[in-house]
């Protein structure tokens, strides 16, 4: 169980955790924050659990939750921006995961526009979800969970999905990643992150270390448009998130991660 006073201690004088939700087993976190939010949670709030019954990713799709290996958690956003960037706080999530991961050795990547990927599988999904409110103002809700210690996945996810545990490749099987050292990492890193992004209204400050750690970078992708699939290069992104992609006939199109999904040609990323 993940150790609440232990990480009260290091998220001492962050902006995350200053109200903490743990639950053993939960539907999901992110509900636990909206139920939070109506009894008056102020930004901050974080929900942990140790097992999701209605984990969910993007597009509704279910994000495996096993008990006490991994890390699943929310956090609730009031961000000082007009609605239609709270989006882009989803690719500040996969930074800071990105960053915390490195700091264990790991090289670490985004597949645009969030999902964290190590040797080509993804250890990491983050949904982000917008609520407006009675009075007129919004707050968004981001989940992220973490595939850490998990060792043994379904037959259908095993060609996509790794944990840290497993790209570390421990010479003693019994080891394990403190999972509260981890979130805390994660969590600094996204305070940083965020602070700037709610600075520069945007992520134009922010752009150059995305696509540092963007692991569709310069290489082959494959657009599936719902208007007809399409092949190009992915260059990186604008100040606002959306992947620059070159066509073949040289121009650049900015792809929207609403609209459309990206897949590499070769290979999960």
């Amino acid at each position: 169980m993940i150790e609440k006073k232990k990480l009260s201690v290091l998220l001492d004088n962050c902006l995350f955790g200053n109200r903490m939700i743990c639950r053993e087993v939960t539907d999901s976190t992110n509900l636990e924050i909206c139920c939070a939010r109506k009894e008056g949670a102020k930004e901050g709030c974080l929900a942990i659990a140790e097992q999701q019954t209605a984990g969910k990713g993007r597009r509704g799709r279910n994000w495996s939750s096993p008990p006490g290996e991994n890390l699943y958690f929310s956090l609730l956003l009031c961000p000082q921006t007009e609605p239609s960037k709270a989006s882009m706080v989803t690719l500040l999530m996969a930074m800071a995961v990105v960053r915390a991961v490195r700091g264990l050795g790991l090289d670490g990547k985004i597949k645009w526009p969030n999902d964290v990927v190590l040797s080509g599988k993804k250890v990491c999904g983050i949904l982000t979800e917008l609520f407006f409110e009675s009075d007129g103002g919004y707050y968004v809700v981001i989940g992220t969970g973490i595939n850490v210690n998990q060792t043994v996945f379904a037959q259908e996810i095993q060609a996509t999905a790794a944990s840290l545990k497993t790209e570390l490749d421990f010479a003693d099987v019994q080891s394990t990643i403190d999972r509260e050292n981890l979130l805390c990492a994660v969590l600094k890193s996204f305070e940083q992150y965020y602070g700037k992004f709610q600075a520069d209204g945007d992520l134009s400050g922010l752009r150059m270390e995305y696509e540092e750690m963007l692991a569709n970078r310069n290489m082959a992708v494959k657009v599936l448009d719902p208007k007809g699939a399409w092949e190009g290069v992915a260059l990186g992104i604008n100040d606002t998130g959306e992947l620059l992609v070159r066509r073949p006939d040289g121009g650049v199109e900015a792809v929207y991660a609403g609209e459309v999904s990206v897949r590499g040609i070769y290979g999960y990323v």
